[in-house]
């Protein structure tokens, strides 16, 4: 029976060592489409989930991930991309799909108001955040924005490093809906910073752009794998109602 979402949430362990059990390709497939339904800042998508269930492969990945038990020992394994590069094209495809939703005649004054602040959205600020020419428009836009905020609010991440922050932020937040997910269907996971992202994009085939958010060991627990009770601080030392 699949657990309610507060059941996965206290389910979810890093689990680094795992069973010798297949698990479905399918239905981790189906948790990865969870993964996508995330929120993701102005809906731009800048991911991509590489499934990984080829032997083979699992074996350079394992190297790559310094022969950590978590990929060493997993059935399969899931690697969370980012592509800030892709930020043109998943910008049309937020404007194709307003053309869709709002191709009908006799559109309501709302209707058409909502349309045309969403595509220039798109169109104009959109690129006005992403554009940037070796960084220096970024600093520059900065500099801009810090000097409008001392008179109203103002965005003011508009640098390279921030708009690497934020997609790195979209795909963490799908990462753990995947995590999430698959702790539902009694899958566990492990999520893995330690790699040679050089290494894991070589093997992936990917673009110099892309960059690596996490590799995600997966698979079935093995009670060795779970190391030690779960520690959290107190939630009194993070929680403040304001």
């Amino acid at each position: 029976m699949e657990k309610t979402v507060s059941e996965a949430i206290a389910y979810r362990r890093s689990t680094r060592v795992y069973k010798d059990i297949p698990i479905q390709t399918e239905n981790v497939k189906q948790c990865l489409v969870n993964a996508s339904l995330a929120p993701t800042s102005s809906n731009l998508q800048l991911w991509e989930f590489y499934h990984i269930t080829d032997k083979e492969v699992l074996k350079r990945m394992v190297a790559a991930c310094f022969d950590q038990s978590a990929a060493k020992t997993a059935q399969q394994l899931v690697v969370v991309v980012t592509r800030k590069d892709l930020w043109k094209q998943r910008a049309k495809a937020n404007i194709d799909f307003l053309r869709r939703v709002y191709d009908k005649e006799h559109l309501s004054e709302r209707e058409l108001k909502r349309k045309k602040m969403a595509t220039n959205y798109y169109k104009k600020l959109i690129p006005t955040i992403y554009t940037d020419l070796f960084g220096i428009l970024g600093y520059i836009k900065y500099f801009v924005f810090q000097v409008m905020g001392l008179f109203k609010p103002i965005y003011r991440q508009a640098r390279l490093s921030d708009m690497r922050i934020v997609a790195h932020k979209s795909a963490g937040l799908a990462a753990q809906n995947f995590m999430i997910s698959m702790a539902a269907i009694g899958y566990d996971t492990c999520p893995m910073e330690g790699s040679d992202t050089l290494r894991v994009k070589r093997i992936l085939k990917l673009p110099r752009s892309a960059e690596i958010n996490m590799v995600i060991g997966c698979g079935i627990r093995d009670d060795k794998g779970i190391y030690g009770p779960r520690f959290r601080i107190p939630f009194e030392e993070v929680y403040f109602e304001v």
